[in-house]
This record gives C-alpha cells, sequence and structure tokens, in this order.
C-alpha cells in the first residue's frame, strides 16, 4: 500500500484551477477562497491555472471572465497564468511514456457499450489504433492511503480495479485527469485545497504519480456546497455567475468556511482578516453544507 503522508516541509505552493465552461458561480468562488486562504496563512504561493483541455466545452471568454471575477476579489496569482490548451505537446510526451510502461492501452469502446457498467471501463479492451480509439489508464490492484486534514484519512482500496480511465479522448483532447497530474508536478504544487467532489478521482491521480515516480502534493477536500435538493452548486447544475467585487456575495462564501468577519470595510479588508481567521480544522469530516435560505439568490 502507497502512503501519501509524507513530512517533508516544502515551500507552500498551492493553486486554483477552474475550467472555463462558464462564468465563475458561487460554489467556485468558495472553492477559490479557501485554496487562496491556505497558501496565505502558510506564507505560500497561490496559483491560477486555467484547466481548457475539454476544446468542446472550454471558451476563451469564460476564461476572461472567471479571471476577471477572481481579481475583483483580490485573488491574483502570483504567477503567470498557466493555460492548458497551450501544453498538448507536453502531455502527449507524458503519455507516450505510459505507453512505453505498458500503463495505457488503446480504446474503441462507445459510451453506449459502456452503460452496462455506468460509464466505466472495468477491463482492458481488444481495440485497434487503425480505428479512432481513446487511450486509457490500465486498472490497476494499487492501494492508495493519504492523510487529508479535513476529510481524514481516505483509503483508496478498490478504486482502480474496476475503472480505466480516460488519457487522452477519441477526438484528440487530453483528459482531466493526465493533465492535472502533469501540470501539478511541472509547477512544483505542494498542497492542493480543493471540492470534495474530487475525492473520487484521488486514486486515479495519487497512481499516476506513483507511474511517473513523482511525490504528489499534501491534498485537503473542502465540504461542498449544495443546493436544497442535495446537489452541488455547478455548472451542470445552472449555477448562475456571480458578480465581480461585490462584498456580501464575499462575506457570504467566507460564512461557509466557518468565517463569519464583522462589518469589514472593503473587500481587500475582509480578505486580509479573513487570512488570519482561517482554521481548516473548523470544516473537518464534513462533506457537504447545505445553502442557507438568504443565499438562495446567489445560485
Amino acid at each position: 500500500m502507497s502512503n501519501h503522508d509524507s513530512t517533508v516541509v516544502k515551500i507552500y505552493r498551492g493553486r486554483f484551477a477552474p475550467s472555463p465552461t462558464g462564468p465563475l458561480h458561487f460554489g467556485s468562488l468558495v472553492s477559490a477562497l479557501a485554496s487562496y486562504l491556505d497558501a496565505k496563512k502558510r506564507q505560500g504561493s497561490w496559483i491560477i491555472r486555467i484547466e481548457d483541455v475539454d476544446g468542446t466545452r472550454c471558451k476563451p471568454s469564460f476564461s476572461k471572465q472567471i479571471i476577471e471575477t477572481l481579481h475583483s476579489y483580490q485573488l491574483i496569482s502570483d504567477e503567470p497564468i498557466r493555460v492548458q490548451s497551450q501544453h498538448s505537446d507536453i502531455y502527449e510526451q507524458h503519455l507516450f511514456e505510459l505507453k512505453k510502461r505498458q500503463a495505457a492501452f488503446p480504446c474503441n469502446c462507445t459510451r453506449q457499450s459502456l452503460t452496462q457498467y455506468n460509464g466505466n471501463h472495468p477491463l482492458e479492451c481488444q481495440s485497434s489504433i487503425s480505428k479512432p480509439h481513446s487511450w486509457r489508464l490500465k486498472a490497476s490492484s494499487a492501494v492508495y492511503q493519504c492523510q487529508d486534514n479535513i476529510q481524514g484519512t481516505l483509503l483508496f482500496a478498490d478504486d482502480l480495479k474496476s475503472n480505466c480511465p480516460v488519457l487522452k479522448r477519441k477526438d484528440g483532447f487530453f483528459s482531466y485527469q493526465l493533465a492535472v497530474v502533469v501540470d501539478d508536478h511541472l509547477q512544483d504544487i505542494s498542497h492542493l485545497v480543493r471540492g470534495a467532489d474530487l475525492i473520487e478521482t484521488t486514486a486515479q491521480q495519487l497512481h499516476l504519480y506513483d507511474l511517473f515516480g513523482w511525490t504528489p502534493p499534501k491534498i485537503c477536500h473542502i465540504p461542498l456546497i449544495t443546493n436544497h435538493f442535495g446537489d452541488k452548486i455547478s455548472k451542470q447544475n445552472h449555477a448562475k455567475a456571480i458578480e465581480n467585487g461585490h462584498l456580501e456575495t464575499l462575506l457570504r462564501a467566507l460564512h461557509y468556511l466557518k468565517i463569519d468577519l464583522i462589518r469589514p470595510s472593503s473587500i481587500a479588508e475582509a480578505i486580509s482578516l479573513a487570512i488570519e481567521a482561517w482554521d481548516p480544522s473548523k470544516l473537518k469530516e464534513i462533506k457537504n453544507l447545505p445553502l442557507e435560505e438568504q443565499d438562495l439568490h446567489l445560485i
């Protein structure tokens, strides 16, 4: 079993990596704040990355909107913003490494043929590279464990046995799973603070780190802001764009991170006070935070 609880102290480098498939919504603002506050509380760097590998859904106009909105809340990248769509050649090189190690295989399967497995791809298939194909990561019996400062000990015992996730799609676009691991390594990201919905993909990412011989970042998952149906606030659930630079919106977002400030005069002051007040232990072992009645207008 691989245990990713290294005690080696690294310079803190965090990041927020939105996918520009729509404007920034309230749930994403909460996630951005959590990663920013964690980095700044530890005197670290905070970096924005645009994860736009999905060329069919991501749009440059949304990237511009997201960055403008983050800046309006004083969430500004400490380094130039990396845009994934500009680095396909790097992902291709790392996919080639996985092919050489026989850790990836071509796949002609259709979505329809995988419905019987709930969309998963449980076994290596016999597919031809002469036909349109994706590339998938081979299933594995590897077991991973990591210590999440918010969710506690996360054990991934069977996550890799029954699914072979896509690394590169049939249409030539790379998957989030491969690109995020490569970029986090190349940008020397030491800590990830992200939404609890991403726990289910953590084992696949830890496995890729192992295959490449890299040390993964420390990972913790904040609770999800959910609507009255219990669904995550997301673009898929038609969450609306938040207003730029709205102090009350910022204060409500901080409220869900267990930070309640008393009448700050500006966004800059609120962010400064929030850095001092940030304490992830207040979110310990919470998976979901239902949106309160007074905030329904935000979604």
